[in-house]
């Protein structure tokens, strides 16, 4: 699962990037700095994974993570072609959610490729090139299913009636996510791989000024966003960046007290990323290793355990299971134990994100 950083050239992409990742991508004052896609995988912050290793004592901890990917920036006419368009299309189709970097700052130093600062005419460029080339991919389709609809195929006439209803969609310059499906519509556009499917965090890149409470440019981004179904984000990337230059960990808590901040934005975005892309966490946790295991929401628990391994899943007999709040509050597996609070648990169980499990399993 892995979400992909997009916006116009010069706006931030590769310095947020950056701050969340180890790998350094170039990040310069021009267009299409970045060309090919930089890819990152990222820790997920969890004070939970901390507090279980200060229970347990492991020989090692393994934080759960998420793939973020550095998109070069697109341009008007991407959808046909435009500043290397289709490759980039491309790449955020290979995605699975959308982190949409809007400019939210004036600074009259670094170029804007539309010369003036609008962050809500920056988004319809966007928008407008990835609406596109979700209405060209429905086009084929349609065309494909044509001849099915005049034998009077019901499945066919049904998928022409679904999208028939996209293209409207798209036409009328809204993005797929915002649609209203029933069940049976929605498992079919969803085969569709469509670009503007895909959930959407918008990211307002401010000044240092404006980290905590935005700006003019944040509330008109606020407002074109309201029936969209995404989120939004206020981040100083700039400042996100001076701040990750700090090895010490106390100077990098003086920075963001000094700016009113609790924590790093990086982290808020790296969280939301996760939420974004509907993962979430299960532990395990022994003398060996306590480590959070990502898991798409609503996973059984013999999926859950199939992400450790195969076996442990076609085989599964049954999970113990503690929820984090009682490991929390009895502070060792005894004690919850004692307590009564390890629940066992067998294959119809819907995991909850925090809980700490042990898989039985015969294969």
């Amino acid at each position: 699962m892995k979400a992909g950083i997009v916006g116009l050239p010069n706006v931030g992409k590769s310095t947020l990037f950056n701050c969340l990742s180890s790998t350094k991508a170039q990040s310069a004052n021009f267009p299409f700095c970045t060309i090919e896609p930089n890819i990152g995988i990222i820790n997920v912050p969890d004070k939970r994974l901390t507090e279980l290793e200060s229970y347990v004592n492991p020989e090692k901890v393994v934080p759960a993570n998420v793939e973020i990917v550095d998109i070069a920036g697109l341009v008007k006419g991407a959808s046909k072609g435009e500043g290397l368009g289709n490759q980039f299309l491309a790449n955020i189709r290979e995605t699975d959610a959308i982190i949409h970097v809007l400019r939210c700052f004036d600074d009259n130093n670094i170029v804007h490729v539309e010369n003036t600062i609008d962050p809500v005419r920056d988004k319809e460029i966007i928008d407008l090139e990835l609406q596109l080339k979700d209405l060209e991919t429905l086009e084929k389709r349609k065309e494909k299913i044509s001849r099915l609809i005049k034998t009077g195929n019901k499945e066919a006439v049904f998928q022409n009636d679904v999208l028939v209803k996209l293209i409207d969609h798209l036409q009328s310059f809204s993005p797929v996510r915002s649609i209203e499906f029933s069940e049976k519509e929605k498992e079919f556009s969803n085969t569709l791989d469509l670009i503007t499917n895909k959930p959407v965090l918008y990211v307002c890149n401010v000044d240092e000024s404006s980290a905590i409470n935005g700006n003019g440019y944040v509330n008109k981004v606020k407002e074109a966003i309201k029936n969209e179904n995404s989120d939004l984000l206020i981040l100083a990337v700039a400042t996100e960046a001076d701040i990750n230059e700090l090895d010490n960990f106390d100077d990098r808590k003086a920075f963001l007290d000094d700016i009113g901040l609790s924590e790093a934005g990086s982290s808020k975005l790296i969280k939301k990323s996760y939420d974004l892309l509907n993962l979430q966490t299960y532990f395990t946790a022994g003398v060996k290793e306590v480590r959070a295991w990502t898991i798409n929401k609503g996973m059984t628990a013999p999926q859950a355990a199939g992400v450790i391994h195969t076996d442990f899943e076609k085989g599964f007999i049954r999970a113990e299971v503690i929820s984090f709040n009682d490991y929390s509050e009895y502070k060792s597996e005894i004690k919850v134990k004692e307590a009564g609070k390890l629940n066992i648990e067998g294959k119809e169980y819907i995991v909850n994100d925090g809980d700490v499990m042990h898989f039985r399993f015969n294969v």
